[in-house]
């Protein structure tokens, strides 16, 4: 696959490039050469081909990257570059989505047989509880669970990236698990039960954040997959988290979030370990040179989206122009002893006082922000509970 992406462009670097990727899959004697040195190679000819604009052949060593690294399986390659592993997965996924809709009859059949005088309203309020569900449910350790081998998981990913709308949901463990369930399904308000299953994903989600930061060896990347797809953590502003992370040639954004005008906050992460955060300096506090190398970043990116505004609006619809930044750096378990907690948050608090489109904050405050917004919506559904429960 390499080799034939190497015809798709006739860019010199581009080729050196994929010439070097080759050299490194050759290998010393007959053996394969593979590991990261193999994973940068394909990432550099993925980058090389965004300067020159070749988006699809980016792409294209993109997933290879990800095929190297241990991410994505073979399978989803050859469904996206050889046309006849495609037909076949798309003859499975035809007998998968028939499989789907007889599943689905089969429950139909089941709800008029318990309940003779069902309605239409009553099969919708089924399948959207088991929607609204199944993403939720966890697999066990024990006896009567559900496993998976890697030929599923394989399988299931698969049918992911090909966006397949139906799926073959799980049968429950047992006729009483699945009696539990429909009960549970029945009497429960599916605004509330959605409510509930999103504050216990966003619990969820900050202890794995805790736990990335409190280990001293978490790379940047640990900590971004932590607040991957949680941009509430970063405030009520923000109604999403784009797709799309590179929006001019030389930038690729850590976490970009969209505001509800259509604007762009960028939001930068580093580190959480970092010793000098704040330092001492002729009896005066300041920011440590980390901070001052990633506020200088953070200025060029922010330029460099000002720059290439009307482009990026006409062809994203996402407006650049004078978007803010937010820097999340360090945490003060981590810092020097002569500086103070409080006295590093009254540091930062006074750099940030100077600032009109770049905050810094730790992640201390990040946490900290999360726990009392959980804590707050926690004590709203419990009202919420109270008040819907019987008189």
């Amino acid at each position: 696959m390499v080799k034939t992406a190497r015809e798709l462009t006739e860019v010199t670097r581009i080729q050196e490039r994929v010439d070097a990727v080759l050299h490194i899959m050759k290998g010393p004697g007959a053996h394969y050469g593979k590991g990261r040195p193999l994973v940068t190679a394909l990432e550099d000819v993925a980058q090389v081909a965004i300067l020159h604009g070749d988006f699809p052949l980016a792409q294209r060593f993109q997933r290879f990257a990800s095929y190297a690294g241990g991410e994505l399986f073979l399978e989803i390659l050859e469904n996206y570059y050889d046309d006849r592993a495609r037909l076949r997965s798309e003859e499975h996924m035809r007998r998968m989505a028939a499989l789907g809709a007889e599943r689905a009859v089969a429950a139909l059949d089941v709800l008029c047989r318990d309940n003779p005088d069902a309605t239409a309203a009553d099969a919708r309020n089924l399948f959207r509880g088991l929607a609204q569900s199944v993403d939720h449910l966890d697999l066990g350790e024990g006896e009567g669970g559900i496993r998976l081998s890697v030929r599923e998981t394989r399988r299931l990913q698969q049918l992911g990236h090909m966006e397949v709308v139906l799926r073959d949901l799980p049968r429950p463990a047992s006729t009483e698990a699945a009696r539990m369930l429909s009960e549970v399904l029945a009497d429960a308000d599916m605004g509330t039960l959605a409510q509930v299953l999103e504050l216990r994903a966003r619990q969820a989600g900050v202890r794995a954040l805790r736990a990335a930061v409190d280990d001293p060896a978490s790379s940047e990347s640990a900590l971004h997959d932590r607040l991957k797809n949680q941009e509430w953590i970063f405030g009520g502003a923000y109604v999403d988290e784009l797709a799309r992370r590179q929006y001019t040639p030389d930038t690729i954004l850590d976490i970009p979030l969209l505001r509800g005008d259509g604007s762009l906050h960028v939001v930068e992460l580093k580190r959480a370990n970092i010793e000098k955060l704040v330092i001492r300096s002729g009896g005066h506090l300041m920011l440590g040179a980390a901070v001052h190398r990633a506020v200088s970043q953070t200025q060029n990116y922010l330029r460099a989206l000002d720059e290439k505004r009307d482009s990026i609006l006409a062809e994203h619809a996402v407006d650049t122009r004078r978007s803010a930044a937010t820097i999340v750096i360090g945490h003060p378990q981590y810092a020097t002893s002569e500086v103070t907690p409080a006295e590093m948050a009254e540091t930062i608090r006074t750099y940030n006082a100077h600032q009109s489109r770049i905050e810094v904050i730790t992640y201390e405050t990040l946490l900290s922000s999360a726990a009392r917004m959980l804590a707050l919506s926690s004590a709203q559904q419990d009202g919420e509970t109270e008040e819907a429960g019987p008189e």
